[in-house]
């Protein structure tokens, strides 16, 4: 009987999986016709989607964070899930960005000609070009219980819901916590059944998205290129994807392919939104329906993997920062790359999972030590589909953390 049930929900899987695959192809299809009204009605709708996920992904996180502390708060297990979560963060962003200076050494770009460095002043955000990393870390500091929620700021909506989970774990046992505790269980069961309902309409959303991505391709937007920086930039994501990752589920004996295959859908969704805590809402249903992870591991690791486990990003700030450093003239060392590898992993960490996160937090570091920051309006205009990639790339790193976190503790280590 229960071999009967698995089938028939791998089949399901299968089926849903080949469904969002067809949405794709006709989506991008649907681009390249160019037709004005058609881009615009696909732009809209893509634009609704990525509301309806953004508003979905702030009491996702919440919750989640606040269940999970108040729940299992007094018990081992919690202990174990961070610090197995933690430690698999670390390993994984560390070697996406070794990875990233590897390939820098390999390839070595070359200076900007001086006048095409200078012409990328004019597309940089003129507000956030002298700001500092202080700056960046007092953002995070919330001094509103609202204005979290209301901007969306990913990592103090955790500190928050952080704080009040381990509050709800230390206070002793009464009617008046149960009713707290159950009220939020409750709050989180209905965010899960709408959850699911956004996802059962999710084909239209990658039609648009699809849709809309094609289009600007067509029309250039992502086709211009820094060639050799750009290598490595993406080489250092493709093999961070297909061969770190997967070697780190090898080694803890878990099915690269099959994990993938299961979480396809929460990547593909990262792909096109370009925001990890967006998908969220997706990488946590799909985690537990498609892949099987419990719900006291996934409703845990991965909103916390959403705002710390930024893989490509911690590439990006090392790949960038050389590249930039090196057309200021400052001299790499081997004593500088190894800080910076530091640096980009400890950024990386503190990075809101949020599109162009990476971009503004390099900018930042870059204004903080007067390096040619112009070269940013360089890259400004092919940083969407580096973007794409990388917010990809960190939703399967927090698929592998999950995955591997989940086997660790349902074995007992």
């Amino acid at each position: 009987m229960a071999d009967g049930i698995n089938t028939g929900r791998s089949k399901g899987q299968t089926r849903q999986l080949v469904f969002w695959i067809g949405a794709l192809i006709i989506g991008a299809v649907l681009g390249l016709l160019g037709i004005d009204g058609l881009n615009r009605l696909m732009d809209f709708i893509a634009t609704v989607y990525t509301r309806l996920f953004q508003l979905l992904a702030v009491p996702t996180i919440a919750l989640a964070i606040a269940t999970t502390l108040a729940s299992f708060g007094n018990q081992k297990d919690t202990g174990r899930i961070f610090r197995h979560a933690v430690t698999y963060t670390l390993l994984t962003t560390f070697a996406a960005s070794i990875v990233g200076l590897v390939l820098y050494l390999i390839i070595s770009p070359e200076n900007l000609p001086m006048n095409v460095a200078d012409d990328g002043a004019s597309a940089l955000p003129q507000t956030l070009e002298n700001t500092s990393y202080y700056d960046h870390i007092l953002t995070v500091i919330p001094n509103n219980i609202l204005k979290p929620f209301l901007e969306g700021n990913v990592l103090s909506i955790l500190i928050l819901s952080a704080a009040v989970g381990i509050g709800l774990a230390k206070m002793p046992e009464s009617d008046k916590k149960n009713v707290v505790v159950k009220g939020l269980l409750g709050l989180q069961d209905l965010l899960f059944l709408l959850i699911k309902g956004l996802i059962w309409t999710l084909p239209l959303g990658i039609v648009a998205f699809s849709a809309q991505l094609s289009a600007q391709v067509t029309a250039g937007v992502v086709m211009s290129s820094l060639g050799k920086y750009v290598a490595v930039i993406l080489g250092g994501n493709f093999i961070q994807f297909f061969i770190v990752l997967p070697l780190f589920l090898l080694a803890r004996g878990i099915n690269p392919f099959k994990t993938l295959g299961r979480m396809m859908p929460a990547v593909l969704m990262a792909l096109f939104t370009k925001s990890s805590a967006a998908t969220l809402p997706v990488t946590m249903s799909t985690a537990e329906s498609r892949l099987g992870v419990s719900a006291k591991v996934s409703r845990f690791v991965l909103p916390i993997c959403t705002t710390i486990n930024m893989n490509g990003c911690a590439a990006f700030i090392l790949v960038t920062s050389l590249f930039i450093m090196q057309n200021g003239g400052m001299p790499l060392t081997l004593t500088t790359m190894i800080l910076w590898i530091l640096i980009s992993v400890i950024s990386a960490i503190g990075n809101a999972g949020v599109p162009m996160g990476c971009y503004f937090l390099t900018l930042s570091l870059m204004s903080g030590i007067n390096a040619p920051v112009a070269i940013m309006g360089i890259i400004l205009p092919i940083y969407t589909i580096i973007d794409m990639i990388e917010t990809a790339e960190n939703v399967w790193s927090d698929s592998c953390v999950c995955a591997m976190t989940d086997k660790d503790i349902s074995k007992g280590e």
